[in-house]
């Protein structure tokens, strides 16, 4: 049995601007994964799936914007993050890991008709879950995010980034998601983001997940992405890209999607003026955009 750990509820009392209901379940034995489930369960589905090194709480703004617009929200979080159960040892995690829990949730609430949100690691996982099981899925929105497959070198930023995570004694959780924004967080949101991680022992996932980037061309999950590369470019149903202007890792990633997937063709993209963390600073803009995408191609609430 692997070594494993959850965050006290406590750390999570009084947070600001989370009023959400918690729901759970297990994505393997002994492991319990979190997730919020807001609105009407016959409306349709749209899943938001954050990254690195962020939790649930990231999609507070758009979440009652959605649910309102008569949506059912689907925002799990990663295994390793927020109130979700997290693995002690880092060699416990992997690629195909996150793939196989996504794909268990989904298919334990037998999710259909879903149009994903993603960003960052949502993306690289969201994206591969799309092109293994199509069916479920009717639209996709990518921001800030990619598929990568070893065949273009990463930018230094995210080099740095790496080997941040890997070296930083103090691996500030908080203050990550501060250097992620154009807009200074404020303590308390900070805070808020510290909380799923009450020390070092909670986070092996958010140390892990940089390297688990595949860099290398010969690395098994680049040639997996390869092949999801081949699906996605013949991808039809409605693609649209939400990316920002202040992304030095994923700076232009939104044009290759464009031009590569047809159902990309036609859309209203957008590039707004943010950080990597779009939804912490665009978040009423992005639900917004979402509801107008969905109502373009006819796919939204009555």
């Amino acid at each position: 049995m692997k070594k494993t750990v959850r965050t006290p509820e406590t750390r999570f009392e009084n947070l600001a601007d989370y009023p959400f209901s918690s729901h759970y379940l297990h994505v393997e034995e002994g492991l319990r994964l979190h997730y919020l489930d807001e609105g009407e369960k016959d409306r349709p589905i749209i899943l938001l799936l954050h990254g690195e090194p962020s939790w649930s709480y990231l999609y507070r703004k758009m979440v009652p914007i959605l649910s309102k617009a008569h949506f059912r929200v689907v925002v799990p979080d990663l295994i390793g993050f927020g109130k979700s159960d997290k693995l002690v040892r880092t060699g416990d995690y992997s690629y195909q890991r996150h793939l196989e829990w996504i794909t268990a949730f989904i298919e334990q609430l037998d999710l259909k008709g879903i149009t994903l949100f993603c960003q960052d690691w949502g993306g690289l996982l969201g994206l591969r879950a799309v092109t293994e099981m199509p069916d479920r899925f009717s639209a996709v929105i990518a921001s800030n995010t990619t598929l990568p497959t070893g065949n273009v070198e990463m930018p230094e930023a995210f080099s740095r980034w790496r080997e941040f995570s890997q070296k930083s004694p103090d691996f500030d959780i908080g203050k990550v998601i501060d250097m992620g924004t154009i807009e200074p967080l404020s303590e308390a949101v900070i805070a808020a983001y510290n909380a799923p991680f009450p020390s070092e022992r909670y986070k092996a996932g958010a140390r892990i997940f940089p390297t688990l980037v595949p860099i290398d061309a010969q690395d098994p999950e680049s040639q997996k992405n390869r092949e999801a590369w081949k699906k996605l470019m013949q991808w039809k149903k409605p693609f649209l890209t939400l990316f920002a202007d202040s992304d030095p890792i994923m700076n232009g990633a939104e044009e290759v999607m464009q031009l590569r997937i047809p159902g990309a063709k036609g859309q209203r993209h957008q590039l707004l003026k943010a950080g990597h963390f779009i939804q912490e600073e665009k978040g009423e803009e992005l639900a917004a955009l979402i509801i107008d995408f969905l109502k373009d191609n006819g796919t939204s609430g009555p």
